[in-house]
Formats: structure tokens, C-alpha cells, sequence
């Protein structure tokens, strides 16, 4: 069975600096009429920096949408055509001051694919070298370390929220554990 719905008209609700927003009206695979809601965004980046004492960095920050401070890897948003591995690069550097020798991916995660087409990008970045932190202008961030075995405990404990954030440490802990 196809079960690929075909869009026949898309209609712009909101033209944002992150997100745009818009309406289309589809065929299903039986040839009904359906809506679907569709956020667009450029994707993200996220960032599994593991130190030689096998510490992932993590950053704190109050995220809005949440009200609360959450406990996150280093990650960013992609600009459209952005190379997600040099975006990656870019955000360490920024959120953590690290550097890195090797960088592996860790795949592509879609956070939530029911409404919205982002696409973020996972790495594991090993050989760090550290300097200053240089957020963005606009980015309140504390930077902490936590042994991978604790991370991942915590992913198991939910303690840890953030799906692309559970993911990295899910993977890289399989990594190192299975050699995988």
C-alpha cells in the first residue's frame, strides 16, 4: 500500500526568524481531503562532547516555551543550507569553549514529526581542547560535566527531559559499552 499523502495546496500562516507556519490541504493514500499543520524549521544540531575522563559536557539554560532551566548537550539551530557538522563545531565552541579532533555522527533525529520538519543532527565529539566560552549575545548559559555512566543513568532515571539530549547519551553510552 502507498502511504504517502500528496499536498495540493499549502497556505502560509507565519513567516517567523525561526519557524514558519503553514496550512495544507492534502489527498490521503485512499484520496480523501485532510489538513495538515506544518511547522518549518532550518533543523538543529547537537553535540556529544565526551572528555578523555569520559565527562559529557552539558549546558544549562532557561528555555521559555518550558518555564523552567534545562539540562541539555551543547546543540544549536542550523541556518537554511548550513553544514550541520560545521554548525556543531561552531555551537561547542560557542556554548562550551571545546574544540575537537574527531567528530562521528550519531545520526538524525526527528523531535516531532506529527507537525513539524525539523531535523536535528547528532555528533559525538571526542579529543577536546578547551578555551573561553563565547555565547550569543542573547544565550544565559551554564556549563557543567557529568561522568557518561551518571548521564545515562540519569536518561534512565528521567531526570533528563530534552529527547535530543537522551538520545546522544543513549548513543554514545552504547558506543563505548558495545563498541558499537
Amino acid at each position: 500500500m502507498d502511504l504517502t499523502e500528496k499536498t495540493r495546496k499549502q497556505t502560509d500562516i507565519y513567516n517567523g526568524r525561526i519557524i514558519h507556519v503553514r496550512v495544507d490541504d492534502v489527498a490521503l493514500p485512499d484520496g480523501r481531503p485532510a489538513k495538515r499543520e506544518v511547522v518549518d524549521h532550518p533543523g538543529g544540531v547537537c553535540i556529544a562532547a565526551l572528555t578523555d575522563k569520559q565527562e559529557l559536557l552539558f549546558v544549562e539554560q532557561f528555555r521559555y516555551p518550558y518555564k523552567e532551566v534545562v539540562l541539555e548537550l551543547p546543540a544549536g539551530k542550523l541556518e537554511y543550507g548550513e553544514d550541520p557538522l560545521e554548525a556543531g563545531k561552531r555551537e561547542l565552541r560557542e556554548e562550551t569553549g571545546a574544540a575537537a579532533s574527531e567528530y562521528r555522527s550519531l545520526g538524525e533525529l526527528y523531535p516531532s514529526p506529527g507537525y513539524c520538519g525539523e531535523i536535528i543532527h547528532l555528533y559525538l565529539a571526542t579529543g577536546l581542547a578547551f578555551s573561553a566560552q563565547d555565547p550569543d549575545d542573547d544565550e544565559f548559559l551554564e556549563l557543567r560535566r557529568i561522568p557518561l555512566t551518571e548521564a545515562y543513568g540519569m536518561v534512565m532515571r528521567n531526570e533528563i527531559a530534552d529527547a535530543k539530549t537522551q538520545v546522544g547519551i543513549l548513543k554514545t553510552y552504547h558506543i563505548l559499552e558495545e563498541g558499537f
